[in-house]
């Protein structure tokens, strides 16, 4: 078993920039990868981003390369999601994710553990 947390979510105006964490515990957060995703109201939940388990690899949906990066650190169990130049679509909840799952091309279906996930608003 593995508990994520999610935080740093809030308010911020277009254009600004937010930092989310994810906080694991339970297990070694090196066994897994780790993917970001978001649920705007009324639609369904889709993917951000993914790290690899060691950190080397990573992949973005469209929406947000150049403006969103995923990093992380095994020994901190910790994974980030810096996110810049934010846009009123950006507004969501945010979860993070893991998967026993090698590599970066992986379904949401192959996430074992999801947080409970932090809420975005950006403002216009």
């Amino acid at each position: 078993q593995v508990q994520l947390v999610e935080s740093g979510g809030g308010l911020v105006q277009a254009g600004g920039s937010l930092r989310l964490s994810c906080a694991a515990s339970g297990r070694t957060l090196s066994r897994f990868g780790m993917g970001w995703f978001r649920q705007a109201p009324g639609k369904e939940r889709e993917f951000v981003a993914i790290i690899n388990r060691s950190g080397d690899d990573t992949e973005y949906a469209d929406s947000v390369k150049g403006r969103f990066t995923i990093s992380r650190d095994n020994a901190k169990n910790t994974v980030w999601l810096q996110m810049n130049s934010l846009k009123p679509e950006d507004t969501a909840v945010y979860y993070c994710a893991a998967t026993f799952s090698l590599g970066i091309w992986v379904t949401e279906s192959q996430y074992a553990y999801w947080g409970q996930g932090t809420q975005v608003t950006v403002s216009s």
